[in-house]
């Protein structure tokens, strides 16, 4: 299983990004996929989840009304599209999936699979 995250860089303030995260080994369309990200001395955390059928989204508050996470099934991809970028969210992101479940998961330990990150960096 691969997990290949891209599209991160250097943004100026209220700028915006698109994420990608491509998959390979996995049966995609079969996996709840999310982003969390990693801030410099800081914990890892939740970002945006969505179900495997792209019927449920959800946000961490931080990001709620900036951020749109979704997927396309048959290119085997999950996207993250930030605006309105901010210095605070500057940190690495990653993309993680797990399978399919009633509801989405907000807590690393429960996604298996990991990619290896892209830096986001939102100059003030």
């Amino acid at each position: 299983v691969q997990l290949q995250a891209s599209g991160g860089g250097l943004v100026q303030n209220g700028g915006s990004l698109r994420l990608s995260c491509a998959s390979s080994g996995l049966a995609f369309s079969r996996y709840d996929m999310a982003w969390f990200r990693q801030a410099p001395g800081k914990e890892r955390e939740f970002v945006a989840a969505i179900s495997s059928s792209s019927s449920s989204t959800y946000y961490a508050d931080s990001v709620k009304g900036r951020d749109t996470i979704s997927r396309d099934n048959a290119k085997n991809t999950v996207y993250l599209q930030m605006n309105s970028l901010k210095p605070e969210d500057t940190a690495i992101y990653y993309c993680a999936a797990r399978l399919r479940s009633v509801y989405l998961g907000t807590y690393s330990h429960e996604y298996a699979y990991w990619g290896q990150g892209t830096q986001v960096t939102v100059s003030s």
